[in-house]
């Protein structure tokens, strides 16, 4: 490597967690993917004590944001877990892609030292 060369850090997956499954119209379609995802955030934070809730950023990938307002969700998702107000949160829009592509960003950021810490999501 040359001295030009850009410092890549190693990316690695601290903890893994999921929202409850649900069915087409069925007892979860009424809730909020945010609401949803911002239980796995409170969860995790609870799991992992060292981990600094305002060095956490938030990715999210949405395949069908256009009957929730064409909100970010994964803003909303940060807010409604309690981190502070000064963790960012980006969603991805690509259809069926999303997800794949909000760990990718996710894991580049990290990488390139953009951010510390990564929570992804895929918003089904």
């Amino acid at each position: 490597m040359s001295a030009s060369s850009p410092v890549v850090r190693a990316v690695h997956f601290a903890a893994a967690c999921r929202t409850p499954i649900g069915k087409l119209r069925g007892a979860l379609s009424s809730v909020r993917p945010d609401d949803l995802a911002s239980t796995v955030i409170r969860d995790l934070i609870a799991e992992l004590p060292a981990l600094d809730p305002a060095r956490t950023t938030t990715s999210t990938g949405a395949r069908q944001p256009g009957g929730r307002g064409h909100r970010n969700v994964a803003r909303m998702t940060a807010l409604l877990a309690g981190l502070p107000e000064s963790v960012p949160g980006a969603t991805v829009k690509r259809l069926y892609a999303s997800g794949l592509e909000a760990v990718t960003t996710a894991a580049c950021a990290i990488a390139s030292g953009e951010a510390d810490i990564v929570c992804a999501f895929f918003d089904k």
